[in-house]
């Protein structure tokens, strides 16, 4: 098989949601990757010069062919490796509604989230306010466009269930680890029980962070950011 004959490198960090995206589509479609753990302050030689414009995670290398940019490398996992499942379904408008949302997520609501982390007192009272408006929309338009989603397997998980379970998937620890509840069953819960039912799937269980680790990770790097906001 083509995944067997080609060489697949991800480097990623554990914490990254982006990074995490990349993981499940590769897990998901059945490739074998051997996988580069990065420390963004002292990233490696190989990251630098394998993507010298951003020099970020995640990075997929593909037999030596360098490929940046979460979004870019889920496309080209999609159009490499055409196993099932496919990311995009079939339907012209459904595939719009999926870019769509997909870009929705990207644009209004995760940024948000980073905004809520990263501060406190009134600034962080109104970026929750921001948040729980958008994450609204995002409820209504998932229950107007895809009614009724069932997932039972691999197979029912395309590219908007990645984005969601990656982005999202971890909101029990953000709460844990600020505070803050965003998605619930009662205000979210078609949000909500999707992103149940996917974490559901072994495929994603093998990717979850340990959740005590990742609490902890957040308070952190939440602290930094507040001291250093302090002294600038």
């Amino acid at each position: 098989m083509e995944e067997q004959k080609s060489k697949v490198i991800l480097h990623g960090m554990w914490a990254s949601t982006y990074s995490k995206r990349v993981e499940i589509a590769l897990k998901l479609k059945g490739i074998s990757y051997e996988y580069v753990e990065e420390d963004l302050k002292n990233k490696t030689e190989t990251l630098i010069q394998l993507n010298p414009v951003h020099k970020k995670i995640p990075l997929l290398v593909h037999d030596g062919k360098p490929v940046a940019e979460s979004q870019v490398i889920l496309d080209y996992i999609d159009e490499t490796w055409m196993s099932s499942p496919r990311f995009y379904p079939e339907d012209p408008y459904e595939r719009a509604q999926v870019r769509f949302w997909i870009s929705y997520i990207n644009q209004h609501v995760f940024d948000v989230m980073a905004r809520v982390l990263y501060q406190k007192g009134e600034a962080a009272t109104r970026s929750v306010e921001v948040a729980r408006e958008r994450f609204e929309v995002l409820e209504e338009g998932l229950k107007k466009h895809f009614p009724n989603k069932i997932i039972r397997g691999n197979d029912d998980v395309g590219l908007l269930d990645i984005i969601i379970i990656a982005s999202f998937g971890v909101h029990k620890v953000f709460h844990e680890a600020i505070g803050v509840e965003i998605i619930d069953p009662v205000n979210t819960p078609t949000l909500y029980n999707w992103i149940e039912q996917l974490q559901q799937l072994p495929v994603i269980k093998e990717v979850e962070v340990p959740h005590d680790r990742l609490v902890t990770f957040l308070q952190k790097y939440r602290q930094e950011h507040l001291q250093q906001a302090a002294n600038a």
